[in-house]
């Protein structure tokens, strides 16, 4: 009984050691005008991993995909995952993010997004 007891609190001790390194608290938010030229808006930001961006803009006016780097050359968001709430909360993933708009013409106008996280 007391091993298990033991055991029961040395793997609690880790558990509450392994939710803090795991802090959202070191996530920032970002907020970012979803229209078309906000490519650049990147530029001259660091972001990591885990980091939100918040994509604002009229519902129904834009969308925003999240494609991989094809899908972004090619404009094209086929399987990919879309947002059109107008207020879309994205968590970014350790590398390359890649993000369009897949209204038809849209990311052809250069409504598209690369926002690169460490």
């Amino acid at each position: 009984m007391k091993g298990a007891i033991a055991i029961l609190a040395t793997t609690m001790v880790l558990f509450m050691f392994a939710v803090e390194q795991m802090n959202p608290a070191d996530a920032a938010s970002y907020t970012v005008t979803w229209t078309f030229g906000a490519g650049s808006w990147p530029a001259g930001k660091s972001f990591k991993a885990g980091d939100m961006i918040v994509f604002k803009y009229p519902k129904g006016v834009h969308n925003v995909a999240v494609v991989g780097s094809g899908g972004y050359s090619a404009c094209s968001a086929a399987g990919a995952k879309v947002y059109s709430s107008g207020n879309d909360q994205l968590t970014l993933a350790k590398g390359a993010n890649y993000f369009i708009c897949a209204i038809p013409g849209h990311c052809q106008a250069n409504l598209k997004m690369t926002v690169n996280a460490s």
